[in-house]
């Protein structure tokens, strides 16, 4: 499915349908084939919105998670969203949660899976091993349970990313700024209804990453996905998509008052 790629300012981002804002955050090799499925299932109840964040293009200096963080609040500033559900995939995660701990006033409330913050084990020390396909194909693979999801276009576009040396050096950038922007004593200070879903076999964020969020973000919920790596979204989107929709539902139901 092509979606219009709109520009307004500097900002690139895609918005489909109508109501209230559903906001899609990417990870590090993120791109808008992560999100196929999602856009097209909730298009019909949210106005999706996808910018894309700009990890390449932001200088060193500001290559880190609080940089693209900047970038999300001056893009919902720009756009005026209000009232908006926030869901971020690994890197993109943690871009939520920090721009949800700055920023709560427009944030209705968020969605994390196979998200940083806490904890994630990268790509190891030797990374990236530039002209090396099959070491990228395989640390590519590990993303998912099912190793098939790793397409050739997908395993290419990593490829071609971290063949180019400025592109090399800034994913470098913002996996060091993942690591050492810890979360862990923040969280308690998010107020918004929090979803949490996570792979059973996520091996970048492991389950137990999943259970200690819970743990430490007062008002979330957990689901576990089996057979599922850390982009559950594109691994099991019909899941994903139940698991999401049957949140978002809850949160716009009135309260029950009691007699």
């Amino acid at each position: 499915m092509q979606y219009e790629i709109k520009e307004v300012d500097k900002f690139k981002y895609i918005e489909v349908g109508e109501g209230e804002p559903l906001m899609l955050l990417h990870g590090l090799f993120g791109a808008l084939s992560n999100f196929e499925y999602l856009i097209e299932y909730f298009r019909h109840h949210y106005k999706v919105v996808v910018p894309m964040l700009p990890l390449f293009d932001l200088d060193l200096l500001h290559t880190s998670v609080g940089g693209l963080q900047k970038f999300v609040h001056k893009f919902i500033e720009n756009r005026n969203y209000t009232g908006i559900h926030l869901l971020g995939n690994s890197l993109g995660g943690h871009v939520a949660l920090v721009h949800t701990l700055k920023h709560p006033e427009k944030i209705k409330s968020l969605i994390l899976t196979g998200s940083s913050g806490l904890f994630e084990s990268g790509m190891g020390n030797t990374y990236p091993k530039r002209g090396d396909y099959e070491y990228i194909r395989k640390k590519t693979e590990v993303t998912f349970y099912d190793p098939a999801v790793a397409t050739k276009e997908l395993v290419d576009e990593v490829y071609n990313t971290v063949n180019n040396r400025i592109k090399a050096i800034k994913i470098i950038a913002l996996a060091k700024s993942a690591i050492r922007n810890n979360l862990g004593e923040e969280l308690n200070q998010i107020k918004q209804p929090t979803l949490l879903i996570w792979g059973n076999n996520d091996a970048v964020t492991p389950p137990f990453v999943g259970r200690e969020f819970h743990k430490l973000i007062p008002n979330s919920e957990l689901h576990f996905i089996d057979k599922c790596g850390h982009a559950p979204m594109m691994e099991v989107p019909q899941e994903f998509n139940q698991i999401l929709h049957k949140f978002l539902t809850k949160l716009s139901q009135p309260a029950a008052v009691n007699p």
